[in-house]
């Protein structure tokens, strides 16, 4: 069985906060899962360099966090959803940090999968970033 298909699937934003715990990162990837990720390193596809581990974002929410980790991981995965029209799927997952990507993304090697999240999951993060975010609002306004 491949690993892909031993995966969970994530539903609900309280499951993917069960998750975060003290002292260990886990992060989020778009792509089409872990098997393909194996075969084909992530590229800077402005330079057409090949980067020396997979391109991710942190789940954690930083200390300066006041409000409920279920609105930080809402955040966090609607700003990457639009990779979804390009045929990649979100997934959690671990690793050990090596570098960063171009957009400062950290890059990760020694790559644990934890579980897919669902399109239910998905929906859920967009309603509670644009009910309970200012979303789009500019850092500085002119």
């Amino acid at each position: 069985m491949a690993v892909e298909d031993s995966l969970p699937t994530l539903h609900r934003l309280a499951d993917l906060a069960e998750l975060l715990i003290p002292g260990a990162v886990v992060y989020v990837r778009y792509s089409p899962g872990p098997e393909s990720d194996a075969e084909h390193p992530s590229t800077d596809h402005e330079s057409g360099l090949e980067m020396p581990g997979v391109s991710v974002n942190p789940l954690n929410a930083p200390g300066w966090w006041s409000l409920p980790v279920e609105d930080w991981l809402a955040r966090r995965i609607v700003q990457y959803a639009h990779q979804q029209a390009e045929g990649a799927r979100p997934w959690v997952l671990t690793g050990k940090e090596v570098d960063f990507g171009p957009d400062n993304e950290p890059l990760l090697v020694d790559v644990e999968p934890i579980a897919w999240i669902s399109g239910d999951l998905v929906r859920e993060a967009h309603e509670r970033y644009h009910s309970r975010l200012d979303a789009g609002r500019a850092t500085h306004e002119d």
